[in-house]
């Protein structure tokens, strides 16, 4: 017998509709509606520079118009290659006002790295700023980029270096004078792809997914309905928030503040940009991050909505400045893109008392959300968990031959819902194996306990198998991370022909503390059964990771097997 949150009717969060109406229009459409609904409130602060959410729509405007002007069609992509700063949020407005298609891209890649992006996604124009231009110059020579547009420095990505004089490179105030600030006619469909979003290559090389209209609409409105209180409807082009019920939530309808510290080219800090701005939210862009900073932003601009990686989270309860600051602005704080250790989890209610602290679980082949604990005061959490599948999402556990497993038992996560994407460009044969009849195997592993809460144990790629029994690093790491000499861990496999795979820590020391690897050994081994002890631990400064916060294990497992 499996179990389901659908069988739990007790633990669903009251009046949030388990199936949701989904506006049948592009992205771009809904932008306009939600700027006009919303149109005088602050949309983006970056530094002391703020847009309203009119001033918005019309600097996205004329920038589309801007791109239609230069030659941009429907379907053609635009590689958003920024910092996180406004301009972001003008240049996927625009793109998605255009009609084109948006690629987000770290400003930070190698030549090489930006160079197969712009092939595999067929950039005809990228949006750059100046310390990061002389990239795109070399990487998109000879491509099909024939537009470099500029913009300028801001709080949050300030400039270090001029903009080179280069054929094709416009700044952008050239680039979008004389256009109507006016979005233009869209013939794009809710069918039609809305990002190449690029997967983070931390288990091999990015693939690009094809994020449809429909899919960034649906994962927006469920968003909407499960952390605000509201249901998102278009009427005769108007942009309406319907109300279900729920007031005790951290982003009430116009009145959110929420900071931006996660990389925007990341669909974990894109998405929830974009259900922010959907509930009327003032959205706050820091810049480079800094724990201390953050805090004090978070006192001074009375924040009350947080997404964040666990990386960040680490470094948030590390801080010894939240202990002195007035944090009780903070109503919900949710991490993502990766798993929480259980420590930092406590730690973050510890540091936030008024604040809903709940994990979620998504990937990039979901648009972003799949599944979240409820943000309400009572809704049901349980610690380490990852909540329930959002409105209209079924998630099953499966084991490798595809049986539905029950309650307890660990498997693969296959997801069904309105916001799986469309598969791989360019790659037919991994789009045939990882989408199937609706459903996408996630390559996640987890398990449903008896109440229908869902628990993330691992990725497939990263479980070991040792004289045939699963280990899991994820209970590994957990362990570790209680041990008073260590702040951080992680555990991958070593190659060993004779038992499969032998599993070796690496863990980062507390402050003032010096783990002995030994002990920490002894530690684990006390803890868990014989075939899941640790066979070494080495210490080091700190886990290599990806501007995401995901722990490049990649890294870690070829130090383990050299």
């Amino acid at each position: 017998m499996t179990v389901t949150v659908a069988e739990r009717t007790d633990l669903w969060p009251e009046r949030v509709p388990r199936n949701l109406d989904y506006p049948a229009v592009p992205v771009g459409a809904l932008f306009a509606g939600i700027a006009r609904r919303f149109a005088d409130r602050v949309a983006v602060q970056d530094g002391e520079e703020q847009l309203t959410y009119a001033e918005l729509l019309a600097e996205a405007s004329a920038f589309a118009q801007a791109l239609r002007a230069d030659g941009v069609r429907e379907g053609e992509t635009v590689l958003l290659h920024l910092p996180n700063c406004r301009w972001i949020v003008v240049g996927y407005w625009g793109a998605m006002l255009a009609g084109a298609t948006v690629s987000p891209c770290n400003p930070l890649h190698t030549v090489s790295g930006l160079r197969s992006q712009i092939e595999d996604s067929r950039a005809v124009v990228v949006l750059s700023h100046p310390d990061h231009v002389s990239t795109v110059l070399e990487a998109g020579a000879g491509s099909t980029v024939r537009r470099v547009v500029v913009v300028p420095g801001t709080t949050a990505a300030p400039v270090t270096a001029e903009v080179p004089d280069a054929e094709g490179v416009t700044r952008i105030a050239d680039f979008v004078a004389g256009h109507p600030a006016e979005p233009p006619v869209l013939s794009v469909t809710s069918g039609d792809v809305a990002h190449l979003a690029f997967t983070g290559g931390t288990t091999g090389r990015s693939k690009a997914v094809r994020v449809l209209h429909r899919n960034v609409i649906a994962n927006i409105c469920q968003s909407v309905a499960w952390r605000t209180g509201r249901t998102v409807a278009m009427r005769e082009g108007r942009y309406e928030l319907d109300p279900i019920g729920r007031e005790d939530c951290g982003l009430p309808e116009g009145r959110g503040v929420s900071i931006v510290v996660g990389p925007m080219y990341h669909a974990q800090a894109l998405l929830n940009t974009s259900f922010m701005l959907a509930s009327g939210a003032r959205v706050i862009i820091m810049g480079r991050f800094s724990p201390d900073r953050l805090l004090q932003m978070i006192e001074a601009e009375r924040a009350t909505y947080l997404s964040a990686s666990p990386t960040l989270c680490h470094a948030l309860v590390a801080s010894p400045e939240g202990q002195r600051l007035d944090l009780s602005s903070l109503q919900v704080l949710t991490s993502g893109a990766a798993p929480i250790d259980l420590e930092t989890m406590k730690g973050l209610s510890k540091l936030f008392p008024s604040a809903v602290v709940c994990e979620g679980y998504g990937l990039t082949e979901g648009t972003c959300v799949v599944t979240s604990g409820p943000a309400y005061r009572d809704g049901a959490r349980k610690l380490g968990s990852v909540g329930f599948p959002l409105p209209d999402v079924t998630v099953e556990i499966r084991s490798e031959d595809g049986a539905v497993l029950p309650a307890g038992e660990h498997g693969e996560l296959w997801v069904k819902g309105p916001q799986v994407t469309d598969g791989y460009a360019g790659h037919p044969e991994l789009t045939a194996e990882q989408f199937v009849d609706g459903w996408l195997r996630t390559g996640d592993i987890g398990y449903f306990d008896e109440d229908g809460f869902l628990f993330i144990s691992d990725r497939l790629k990263d479980m070991l198998i040792y004289k045939g029994y699963n280990v899991y690093p994820r209970e590994l790491e957990e362990l570790l991370v209680q041990h008073p000499a260590i702040t951080a861990a992680a555990v991958v496999g070593r190659e060993d022909a004779a038992v499969g795979q032998l599993p070796i820590a690496f863990v980062v020391a507390a402050p003032g503390a010096q783990p002995d690897p030994d002990e920490v050994q002894a530690y684990v081994a006390e803890r868990v059964l014989p075939y899941k002890k640790l066979r070494e631990v080495h210490v080091i400064q700190a886990l290599p990771a990806n501007a995401a916060g995901k722990i490049l294990k990649t890294d870690l497992r070829a130090r383990a097997n050299n």
